[in-house]
């Protein structure tokens, strides 16, 4: 996988979990996807570059993939359930 595959990914990834927690809206996938673009330059800004760090092993990306579930699950946990509105009779 390429830096870019990466970076898009992660977007993709914090893109979704955005959606979730804003309730799941319809029709604001490109605000979504540029506060998840922007998270992730901020997140990468901090860091140091990769050319001048060693290559992590498989075992610590997995493990930084469990944090985002944790904090999913947190999220549902702690937002009322809201009913889908019903069809109108015909």
């Amino acid at each position: 996988m390429t830096m870019a595959d990466d970076r898009q990914e992660r977007i993709r990834n914090r893109a979704h979990q955005i959606w979730q927690e804003e309730g799941q809206p319809a029709g604001h996938h490109e605000r979504h996807w540029h506060q998840a673009a922007a998270d992730i330059d901020r997140e990468d800004a901090g860091k140091p570059s990769a050319a001048k760090t060693p290559a992590k092993k498989a075992s610590g990306a997995s493990k930084a993939k469990a944090a985002p579930k944790e904090e999913k699950a947190v999220a549902k946990a702690s937002k009322p359930k809201t009913s889908k509105p019903k069809k109108a009779a015909k």
